[in-house]
Order: structure tokens, then C-alpha cells, then sequence
């Protein structure tokens, strides 16, 4: 139970419906679909499309979603990849002349994947809303008319990454006179909002095909990008089949490669094989990072669009590969970082959603770094992302760039089922802290019992660029503890990452549900 001397904030509980997301505009608009009558699916986008606007820095429609969908009446977990594709006439040779480090810029246009956002909502709704589409979009078009106002972390977020907008649109469209939005303040975007009207009116094409998908193209052929009006017709968001393992007797639900969460399945497995439970604060903390380097290896090391993967996801779960792994892990040492030359991000969305019917959806939605690529279109203001940045450039990585691949990407929502009940509806966000913080939840919920507002306000730790970040809060004497098994502490400038989650009760079918305090967001529910 919530400790009511201490600040913080209880559960949310409900037995019929219930949202979580990161910010609170995004919340009300999602439960007012679902007041309205519209089911999981509809207030996922509902809800998506005001984060484009309320967190611009962490989303737009300029970029990639993933989805897990458990639809009413089916007991199988669906999965919606919406990640976009290289262009189809990238010269890959031309790249690796130019950038001869290896690394694609954040604000180059090279960075600048194919958006895949748009059309995997579209889908979804097709295959399993309820509501009229075109009003899924009309309270976005709203607040970017209006305006909403800018939160507390949203800007302190806004400050950090300002000096990501260096791109003369990008400045024009969020700057404040050149400045970043304080909190308080009013955001207002009317160019996004025809763009809105325009994807409500005419669907997925409205973005792609018509004046919309234009002013992306041009704004990148004027940059020297290499992206074509038949790239954009050609966008397709795919429904894939889930990967699962178990933690503690329950399935863990994932999207597969090109995704990271085969990094969670990963941690779990090795995680199952300590008692999570006894561990001292600092044994945890330790054991934790360990076994991340681990699975973070062995993600860096293999994994890629499932097309030109080398290795399959059952040969990274097998005991073979996981007994290896296990027996690197020394509770008195910590080890040296594998080699590791994917780029830090930390930016992303995240949202829960279960409606009256049963129906869930896990959501998450970015642009990879703080506003993307920084570029944004002249005439609709869309944030281009930067997912292009996970690309390699060396021939023998696996994610070597290539015509029509799909980067690596970090972005991962998941579920928890109990046979064939669903029990968890979660996701953590952070760029790559995300299958840490999955994992982290998993353990805080299922081996140490707490509800899910406990287990996401529970302090946190990341092994990450030769360093152990741990938030402030950290007891000195558990630092100096990790610091003489050889890890080098770093206290956090910021929160690390941010989540939602809702946890069904199956033998009671009562919804709680928790929102991370290190964002703006709430979860609501009736």
C-alpha cells in the first residue's frame, strides 16, 4: 500500500475501463473515446495523435509506432509493426564516402526513415476500431489550433533538446522566438492541424499520397535525400507474429526483431536463474547491470531486420546461448562492456489501454532522438525522425543500412498473460533503456509483489557507454559498494526512462493501473 506520508500518488483502479499515457491531455482524450463508445484501439490513436502535439520532442507523425493488440473475444496476442523502411534508391556507397566514421547524423537527412506511424494506426483501425476514424484525429486538430499547454517535464525536456532544432522550419514551428516552450506556456501548431484534417478526411493516403506526403518529400529532396513518391506509396505497416518467453510461471509478450524486445525475453531468462528476492540493494543493482550487459550484447551483436538477420530468435533463447551468458556473471565483479556503437536516445511515448470489453492495447510511438532529425516540413510543421541514425554503415555489421531495410529499433510495447488470461498491459520508455526497464517492472511486480504504480516509482539503475547511471537518490553507501566491485557510478542528470502499465486481476477482472512520476501523465479509468 502507498505509503500517504511520503508524496507520491496510489494506484488506479477500476473494473471496466482504463488509460495510462504520459501526459495528461492524452489520457482525457483517450478515456473520452472510450466514454464515447470507441474501444482500445480508438483511444490508442486518439490518444497518439494528441502526444504528437503535447510530447513533439518525444513523437510525430513523421515517425515509427509498434503495437501489441489483444483483441475482444480472442485469446491471441496481435503485434502491428509500424517501422519505416531505408529509401529504396539510397546510395549506400555514397553514404560511407561521406560519413567515413560509420555513423549516420542525427540532423542529416539520411537519418530520416520512411514514417510508418500513420499507416499502422490506419490499420489498426481498419482491423479492429470501432469509432468513425476521421474523429480518432479531430481533438489533435483541436489543441494544435488552440494550443495546449506545456507541462512541467515536457519542458524541461524542451530545453534539453532544443539545440536538436537546427533545421530553419524546425526553428520556426517549435522554438518560441528562438527559444524553448517554458511550462505554462502555450504550444500551438495550425499547420499540423490541416495535416490532421487532411489524414481524417482521406485516411492513410491523406498523409502518403496527397499534399502532406509532398511537403515531407520535398523538404528531403531539397536536402539531398534520397527518398521517392513511390517510397511513400509503397509504406505498408505489417501484422507479425508475437515472441513470448516466461518469468516466474507468466508469458511475456513481445514484438519480434526488428524490435528489441527479444532483449526482455533475454534478461528474463537469466534473471530466472537468481533469487531476485534476497538480494541486498546493492547485490541487485549489480546483478541487474550485469546481466543487461549480457543481453544488451547480445542484441548489438545479432539483431536487424528479421529479413537480413543472421540468427533466429530461438537460437538467442536457448539454453545453449543462455548458459553462456550465465556464466559470465560474477556477483563480486563487474565486467567490461561489450563493444557497442549503437547511439544513446532517450525519447519516446508510451500507452496502455483496456476497454470494457476486454480488449487491450500496448502502444508506443518516436522519433528516436529529442525532435527527431530536428528537420521539419515548410508547410504542415511535421518533426522528421531520426531512426535512420540506428543504421550502420559497415558491410558486416547486421544492421548495415541497405535499400528498403528496416532499422533496428528500441521502441517496445509488451504484455503479461497468465494461460490464456491477459494479466499486464506495460511498457517503459527510454530509448535503450526500455528492455532494462521492462525487466525492472517484471521483477518489482511479480518477484517483489508490488502493484504498478509501486513498481514504476521504484528507484532505478542502467548499465549503459561504460558507466552504471543510478538516479540521485542512490544510498552512498550502496554506491560505494558497486563502486568497489569495479563500476563507475554516474548520478543521472535526468529520470531515467518512463512508464505505463495496467495490471488485470483475472479472478476478479479489477483494473490498477500506474503512471510513471517521472513524466507529466496519469492513468484514468471508470
Amino acid at each position: 500500500m502507498h505509503d500517504f506520508f511520503s508524496p507520491g500518488r496510489s494506484d488506479v483502479m477500476s473494473h471496466q475501463a482504463m488509460i495510462t499515457t504520459s501526459h495528461p491531455l492524452a489520457t482525457s482524450v483517450g478515456l473520452k473515446c472510450l466514454y464515447d463508445g470507441g474501444n482500445a484501439v480508438d483511444a490508442a490513436i486518439a490518444a497518439a495523435a494528441i502526444l504528437s502535439l503535447s510530447e513533439p520532442h518525444m513523437c510525430s507523425i513523421g515517425g515509427d509506432c509498434f503495437a501489441l493488440v489483444a483483441p475482444y473475444g480472442d485469446h491471441r496476442i496481435h503485434a502491428i509493426n509500424g517501422s519505416g523502411r531505408a529509401p529504396s534508391g539510397i546510395d549506400v556507397d555514397q553514404l560511407r564516402k561521406d560519413f567515413p566514421d560509420g555513423q549516420i547524423p542525427r540532423d542529416s537527412c539520411h537519418a530520416v526513415t520512411m514514417p510508418g506511424a500513420i499507416d499502422a494506426w490506419y490499420m489498426m483501425h481498419q482491423k479492429w476500431g470501432r469509432a468513425a476514424w476521421g474523429s480518432l484525429l479531430k481533438p489533435a486538430a483541436h489543441y494544435a489550433r488552440a494550443g495546449i499547454p506545456v507541462h512541467q517535464r515536457v519542458a524541461m525536456d524542451w530545453a534539453e533538446d532544443m539545440e536538436n532544432i537546427n533545421d530553419a522550419d524546425g526553428q520556426r514551428f517549435y522554438l518560441n522566438n528562438g527559444k524553448p516552450y517554458k511550462s505554462g506556456q502555450n504550444f500551438t501548431n495550425t499547420a499540423l492541424a490541416e495535416a490532421f484534417d487532411l489524414i481524417a478526411e482521406h485516411g492513410r493516403d491523406g498523409f502518403y499520397l496527397g499534399p502532406v506526403g509532398q511537403d515531407i518529400l520535398s523538404k528531403l529532396n531539397q536536402l539531398g535525400g534520397y527518398h521517392r513518391p513511390a517510397d511513400f506509396a509503397s509504406i505498408q505497416a505489417q501484422e507479425v507474429t508475437p515472441i513470448n518467453g516466461t518469468y516466474r510461471g507468466k508469458t511475456v509478450w513481445e514484438c519480434p526483431p526488428n524490435g528489441q524486445g527479444i532483449t526482455t525475453l533475454i534478461m528474463a531468462r537469466l534473471c530466472e536463474r537468481f533469487d531476485m528476492v534476497s538480494l541486498d540493494e546493492a547485490d541487485f543493482v549489480h546483478l541487474l547491470a550485469e546481466i543487461s550487459k549480457q543481453a544488451y550484447g547480445l542484441r548489438d551483436q545479432f539483431l536487424a531486420d528479421p529479413d537480413h538477420a543472421r540468427v533466429s530468435v530461438d537460437w538467442l533463447l536457448s539454453d545453449a546461448v543462455i548458459d553462456k551468458a550465465a556464466a559470465k556473471i560474477d556477483m563480486t565483479t563487474a565486467s567490461a562492456f561489450q563493444l557497442s556503437d549503437f547511439p544513446t536516445h532517450p525519447d519516446t511515448v508510451y500507452l496502455s489501454v483496456v476497454d470494457e470489453n476486454g480488449m487491450a492495447v500496448s502502444f508506443i510511438y518516436s522519433i528516436f532522438d529529442g525532435f527527431g532529425s530536428g528537420i521539419a516540413t515548410p508547410e504542415f510543421g511535421i518533426i522528421l525522425q531520426s531512426r535512420g541514425r540506428a543504421f550502420r554503415l559497415d558491410a558486416d555489421h547486421p544492421n548495415v543500412i541497405a535499400p528498403n531495410k528496416r532499422p533496428f529499433h528500441t521502441i517496445i510495447p509488451a504484455m503479461l498473460t497468465d494461460g490464456d488470461k491477459l494479466t499486464g498491459v506495460f511498457g517503459v520508455m527510454g530509448g535503450q533503456y526500455q528492455a532494462v526497464g521492462q525487466m525492472g517492472f517484471l521483477i518489482n511486480h511479480l518477484d517483489r509483489g508490488m502493484t504498478p504504480q509501486q513498481a514504476l516509482d521504484a528507484p532505478r539503475s542502467f548499465a549503459i557507454d561504460g558507466e552504471l547511471q543510478c538516479e540521485p537518490l542512490i544510498h552512498a553507501a550502496v554506491a560505494a559498494d558497486l563502486s568497489a566491485r569495479g563500476h563507475i557510478i554516474q548520478l543521472a542528470n535526468s529520470p531515467i526512462g518512463g512508464g505505463q502499465a495496467i495490471i488485470r486481476d483475472p479472478a476478479t477482472g479489477l483494473l490498477m493501473a500506474g503512471s510513471d512520476p517521472r513524466k507529466d501523465g496519469f492513468a484514468a479509468g471508470y
